[in-house]
């Protein structure tokens, strides 16, 4: 393998307000070889390549691109320069066909007229080329997320891409769907294209990497092949401290059954013919955590909100702690000892423009210690929101800072501590880690753990397979609404996926 410098970053330095999102990083990624980008989120991984790509635009420092000085990074030119960007999510309109979708923005060889032909060969020789199968008359809105994700990828081989930037690629994706996306970008690999793959999950980057750069705090820790690293050694770089990944899991006792579904339905309003949960029922005991696996948007957001009495079913029945609590408010349910954890912190779990303090005390306000009579009790508060920052380890300069200002990961420390901090004997997290870095996710699920030793019912909510697997004592499967399968937690990761991706049934 040459090592013949194709891109190279050079003192690189970026900053937001508050923040110092790139600390003099210098890099360079070598003509066709796989680079991953490993790091934390906020550790200036996708900030480096909306840099290249030309979206934001660095405070100092220079790149070079074939040994040519790059400047004027803008997406156009970078596109110019055989640059193409997969974003985390995709920017593929849903009721174009995938030609469509391909084509727009591409000038006509014969203005004005569209020439649909034209583009539609040249498209088709494009991915003959790189081995890709595709249906250029589906709709978007009909085709799977690792499909879309392929029209993306030759979208931008279609404008001539030689260096291709993938941000966390496999966060929408089944592990099949995974594999598969690893198996095209090999191809392309193969045939010359450079690959920079942003990801911070290890086994990914092991597998599919030729060097590896682990970026830290805006600050580039380290590079290495892949060859003479571990994913020991990786999640060491990307943390700064030795991080367990095995957890043990204390032998205990369930209980009675806190949490019972029954035939839980859910119609979808804008599609009569349509349902968003389907006959749902299970059960959960005290002291057990039940996991919920699955590909994001197979209905687990509306479960939640049907549990947590933020929404109503159509029909079916729940009971908690032995009530019927099909038509309780969500007040209630808190009331009763449930806790919540929500997938979208921002709008759901956090009121942005609010100190950290009142956020801590959100559902709590009105109760005792936090108010005496009709006034709220400053001192109490203060200590408690102390406490939780210290605890959960907020990196905040003070409680009064508005929780808007805080990283993702932050804010979802505040939330997971503040629900946490609750005598709660139900707790329904749904995504606990999703944003947050190694240390902190083994510090949550250490926490989940602690919980369920003291007798906390636990229903967790998650589309990381692995975080599933390592936490749960049962787990459930949905897809499409509906529980088609239930599995134990050393089941073969392989069995989980075809689940997940619908294929048969347990």
């Amino acid at each position: 393998m040459s090592e013949e410098i194709y891109l190279s970053f050079r003192n690189i330095r970026k900053s937001f307000p508050g923040v110092i999102a790139l600390d003099d990083i210098s890099l360079e990624i070598y003509k066709g070889q796989i680079h991953a980008l490993l790091g934390e989120n906020g550790a200036g991984k996708s900030t480096l390549m909306n840099i290249l790509y030309g979206l934001y635009h660095q405070d100092s420092g220079e790149i070079f691109l074939s040994g040519e000085k790059y400047e004027q990074n803008t997406p156009k030119n970078a596109i110019r320069h055989g640059i193409g960007m997969i974003h985390q999510h995709f920017m593929l309109i849903p009721n174009f066909t995938v030609l469509e979708n391909i084509i727009l923005g591409q000038p006509s060889p014969k203005p004005p007229k569209l020439e649909k032909e034209y583009f539609r060969n040249e498209i088709l020789n494009v991915a003959k080329k790189f081995g890709i199968t595709v249906d250029l008359d589906l709709l978007i809105e009909e085709i799977s997320v690792g499909m879309q994700q392929k029209i993306e990828i030759l979208k931008a081989l279609y404008k001539g891409a030689e260096l291709l930037i993938l941000d966390e690629p496999t966060s929408v994706l089944t592990p099949q769907e995974s594999q598969e996306l690893f198996k095209m970008l090999t191809a392309l690999n193969k045939k010359g294209t450079t690959i920079i793959f942003i990801s911070h999950k290890l086994k990914e980057v092991m597998q599919i990497s030729d060097r590896i750069s682990v970026l830290r705090d805006g600050k580039l820790i380290s590079t290495v092949n892949k060859s003479e690293t571990t994913p020991h050694e990786l999640s060491r770089l990307m943390v700064g401290r030795e991080i367990i990944t095995q957890y043990s899991k204390a032998e205990i006792k369930i209980g009675e059954e806190i949490l019972i579904l029954d035939d839980i339905t859910l119609g979808d309003h804008h599609n009569q013919h349509r349902h968003l949960l389907k006959n749902v029922s299970f059960k959960v005991g005290q002291g057990e955590i039940v996991g919920i696996a699955g590909v994001d948007e197979n209905g687990q957001k509306e479960l939640a909100e049907i549990i947590s009495g933020l929404r109503k079913p159509t029909s079916g029945k729940i009971s908690m702690f032995g009530k019927d609590v099909t038509h309780c408010t969500t007040r209630q349910l808190i009331e009763m000892g449930m806790s919540y954890i929500p997938a979208d912190r921002r709008n759901q779990g956090l009121v942005l423009d609010f100190k950290i303090s009142e956020n801590a005390i959100l559902e709590t306000h009105y109760q005792k210690p936090f108010t005496r009579g009709l006034s709220l009790q400053r001192k109490v508060i203060d200590k408690f929101a102390n406490e939780l920052i210290q605890e959960y380890d907020v990196r905040t300069p003070s409680i009064n800072v508005p929780v808007k200002n805080l990283s993702g990961g932050n804010q979802q420390k505040v939330i997971v501590g503040r629900e946490f901090l609750k005598k709660n004997h139900f707790l329904l997290v749904m995504q606990p880690t999703w944003g947050l870095d190694v240390g902190a996710i083994e510090y949550v699920h250490k926490k989940l753990l602690e919980a369920r030793e003291k007798g906390v019912t636990i229903l967790l909510i998650s589309t990381d397979l692995e975080e599933v697997r390592k936490l749960s004592d049962r787990i459930l499967v949905i897809y499409e609404g509906e529980i088609v399968g239930e599995v134990d937690s050393s089941t073969d990761i392989e069995e989980i996926g075809l689940l997940m991706a619908g294929s048969h049934k347990h």
